[in-house]
């Protein structure tokens, strides 16, 4: 099941080098571990993180759904997953809450093992990284987009819109889905930027992206990619 103690240690078990977790900041000020802002997906019980305490979420089976064998799997705390990160190796964490996470975030990294290489803070808000960069600059960032194409067929966000909320952020790195245009990665990393690529689960596809840059490939199948890439 995504987001779960389970996963990331398939995913250490399958030789990643790193994990991408979803964090998400509860009524009680605690920072638990699960993609969406409600339960509804993962659980027979529909509840809002963010109107929640850390106790109601534990109450829920988040792991049935997926088959009998994860009966009884709970919603993580950042805690516990970042005390299953290895030495060598990262977590992405991703921050789907808003700017007023970053002092509770910064605490919990505080109190953990990991060290400053292990870490990076990935978020589609800008306002979180920016907030990030600003309280902890030492921490490396990325800021997370997707792409629209309009009527006239211009990419949407431009590059030029990137690159401007980048350097406002101060992120070093960008990461994008893999329906990227290739200019578009050339303009990021001529500026200096690192590009990031997600989620990839085909081998040819993985392929190119290492190909064209990417300092990391999110995919769901890392033993597959990483012995063939």
């Amino acid at each position: 099941p995504e987001n779960t103690l389970p996963a990331f240690r398939l995913a250490w078990e399958q030789g990643a080098d790193a994990i991408e977790g979803d964090f998400h900041q509860t009524r009680d000020g605690r920072i638990v571990c699960i993609h969406d802002k409600d339960t509804k997906k993962v659980s027979d019980k529909n509840l809002l993180i963010s109107d929640s305490t850390l106790a109601e979420l534990r109450q829920l089976d988040v792991g049935a759904y997926h088959g009998s064998a994860f009966r009884g799997t709970v919603i993580p705390t950042i805690a516990e997953v970042f005390s299953i990160v290895p030495d060598q190796k990262k977590i992405f964490i991703e921050i789907k809450s808003d700017e007023t996470i970053i002092p509770i975030l910064l605490n919990e990294i505080k109190k953990s093992d990991l060290k400053l290489e292990q870490i990076v803070v990935i978020s589609f808000n800008a306002k979180v990284i920016q907030t990030l960069k600003s309280k902890a600059p030492q921490y490396k960032a990325s800021w997370l987009s997707g792409f629209k194409t309009d009527d006239t067929g211009e990419i949407m966000p431009t590059l030029e819109s990137v690159l401007k909320t980048l350097k406002e952020i101060k992120a070093e790195g960008f990461s994008s889905h893999s329906d990227i245009p290739r200019p578009f990665i050339k303009g990021i990393e001529e500026h200096g930027y690192e590009w990031h690529v997600w989620t990839v689960d085909d081998l040819n596809a993985a392929r190119r992206f290492k190909k064209w840059g990417a300092k990391s490939i999110t995919t769901n199948v890392p033993e597959h990619i990483k012995k063939n890439l």
